[in-house]
């Protein structure tokens, strides 16, 4: 007996040791496994992100995979609008090899043909799962009726961005000229220099910082970056320009002209909030994108309000002299060819969704051809004589009206001022 224990239990030992070095392989092997199947990770992509294609047309596209697999696969093409883009073959199979090649370079061909305009996202599922991510890639698919919109699109776009660049610099040539800012209201130029402060923070941050971009791209996987370079010059050329303009007010006359309690509340507040914001931002509390998101909402709201102190100037002094109709006139062009490269884009794309879906957008534009209009109206039919008035007391010092009408006020019409001899060149209106 003592034997037979002595032989069992050198048995019993090495069955455990092997049934042990046999689990420790296994686990070796599937722990080799693991590392293998995601060394191939990001190892199966398409030729392109974007694709502009004409309805009816077709374009060939890859499917290119790098390296060989021990397991066939198959990806498949998950189309967001199946009736705007249709793949031929949706499936692609991937057949599996004894002995990896893992450097090999194998391409499929995809045919992607377009069905209707508009817009769709294409992703890509591989089964079975662990062998390759396709997460990543994606897919836009822009379904367009016509080249030659597109381009006129484009033309478009680049025009209205000139004109809206040039709009501020007759303002400053008729205060340079005049040598007077009397009629151009401060309350307009602190809405306006405000305004583009913020747009320029939602556009340089958007643009230049890593960090923000990390967060927009966290929040929309498979967007753009809604800012481009232009967006970045042209909302710091606009602040530029606006901040020479209020310079303009500190050296040339402006009579007792100044910012209005009204505007200096509504700027009161508007800071308040990008203080209180910064300040949660800075805390942790709130994402810096969100920061400049309520940045945008400032210009926004800005937009909506900064033309009012001028019409109302205008209407109280029954004149806009002072006030640049070139500006008006630039400003409308690039509006309306903003609004036309909406409409040609939405025709073109079949998008009318974010044509009249896009409430803020359209709105905004619309509502500034509004006062376009409105301001065109004041300058050539209300008050189209262009005189300026200014009131003034017969009793104050200097005065050249006679002295029978001492402290009375007068309407006095405005020929020229003089710089110079800091004077107006006067006809008293009774």
């Amino acid at each position: 007996m003592a034997g037979v224990a002595t032989v069992l239990k050198p048995r019993g030992v090495a069955c455990a040791s092997s049934s042990h070095r046999l689990s420790l392989c296994f686990v070796f092997v599937l722990l080799l496994g693991i590392p293998s199947a995601h060394s191939q990770l990001e190892k199966l992509y398409i030729s392109e992100t974007d694709l502009n294609i004409l309805v009816d047309d077709t374009h060939l596209m890859k499917l290119i995979q790098i390296g060989q697999y021990n397991e066939s696969l198959q990806v498949t093409a998950n189309i967001q609008h199946p009736d705007i883009v249709q793949f031929v073959p949706q499936t692609i199979d991937i057949p599996g090899s004894k002995e990896p090649n893992t450097t090999v370079k194998i391409t499929y061909d995809i045919c992607a043909y377009a069905k209707s305009p508009g817009h769709s996202e294409v992703t890509f599922n591989v089964t079975p799962a662990g062998y390759v991510n396709m997460d990543t890639v994606f897919l836009r698919i822009t379904v367009m009726h016509s080249h030659a919109i597109n381009v006129i699109s484009y033309i478009m776009g680049w025009i209205y961005f000139a004109a809206w660049s040039v709009s501020f610099y007759p303002q400053i040539y008729i205060n340079f000229k005049r040598k007077s800012v009397v009629g151009l209201n401060f309350d307009f130029l602190a809405l306006n220099i405000m305004g583009f402060t913020m747009y320029s923070l939602f556009n340089c941050g958007l643009y230049f910082s890593k960090d923000i971009q990390s967060e927009y791209f966290a929040r929309h996987p498979r967007g753009l970056n809604p800012v481009q370079l232009n967006d970045v010059f042209f909302s710091l050329h606009a602040a530029f320009a606006t901040l020479i303009t209020i310079t303009q007010c500190f050296i040339y006359e402006r009579e007792d002209q100044r910012v209005s309690t009204t505007g200096r509340s509504i700027l009161g507040v508007f800071t308040a909030v990008v203080i209180v914001s910064a300040g949660v931002g800075a805390a942790g509390k709130l994402a810096w994108l969100d920061f400049l998101y309520y940045c945008s909402y400032i210009k926004l709201s800005i937009t909506l309000i900064k033309y009012v102190p001028q019409a109302y100037m205008n209407y109280k002094r029954k004149s806009t002299v002072g006030w640049s109709i070139g500006n008006i006139f630039l400003d409308f062009v690039g509006g309306s060819l903003s609004i036309l490269q909406m409409a040609l884009n939405a025709y073109n794309y079949n998008d009318w969704i974010s044509f009249f879906g896009d409430a803020t957008k359209f709105g905004l534009g619309l509502f500034s051809l509004v006062f376009d209009i409105f301001f065109i109206l004041q300058h050539y039919v209300f008050y189209r004589e262009g005189k300026e008035f200014v009131r003034v007391n017969s009793s104050d010092e200097g005065s050249e009206l006679s002295s029978s009408s001492e402290g009375r006020e007068y309407f006095v019409l405005v020929h020229d001022w003089h710089a110079d001899e800091k004077k107006y060149d006067l006809d008293v209106k009774a």
